[in-house]
């Protein structure tokens, strides 16, 4: 056999043979409840006041990858609650070098147009930091409207909140939650 095929061959075997835990055949994006929750990321967590925050930055995803990446992981995209917690989580973007990035939140309307709540918790939005203008559920060529809030330094005031298409790929916060 060709060093490739046997290569292969093994690729395959190993993918199929999960030490007897068929976990991961059975349901590849789930998150595997036997574990202690400490064991289910092996991630930099920032924690600033109460919460814990990691920053998905190795890819780009829309809002619903980026969801379930964070929940892969035992998380939840973020909820910002307060001034002071938007403010801390916006310096460490920026001490990140990212401040002129788009981040996805948790944040969105898609269940009534204009009424936004966070994802994560369910509860309604009651603090907000919006960009001027926004939301404006902006309706693109295609048909498809903004519902998803973002991070964005639109104008260089800052890490503002936008309403943005939910299939526009950015980088992301998750949160840990207690």
């Amino acid at each position: 056999m060709r060093p490739q095929i046997i290569a292969i061959f093994a690729l395959v075997l190993a993918t199929q043979c999960d030490s007897g835990n068929n976990f991961r055949n059975d349901c590849p994006n789930c998150i595997d409840d036997s574990l202690p929750s400490a064991n289910r990321w092996t991630m930099p967590l920032l924690k600033l006041g109460e919460k814990r925050y990691y920053l998905g930055i190795f890819f780009k995803a829309n809002y619903f990858r980026a969801t379930q990446y964070c929940r892969f992981h035992g998380m939840h995209l973020a909820s910002i609650t307060s001034q002071e917690e938007n403010d801390k989580l916006e310096k460490y973007i920026k001490d990140f070098g990212l401040g002129h990035e788009h981040f996805w939140t948790s944040g969105t309307d898609l269940a009534e147009e204009g009424h936004f709540f966070w994802m994560s918790t369910g509860r309604p939005i009651t603090f907000t930091n919006w960009n001027a203008g926004e939301p404006n559920n902006f309706q693109y060529e295609n048909g498809e409207e903004e519902n998803c809030l973002e991070l964005w330094n639109r104008d260089g005031k800052g890490l503002k909140w936008n309403d943005s298409p939910c299939s526009f790929e950015t980088y992301f916060v998750c949160e840990v939650q207690h």
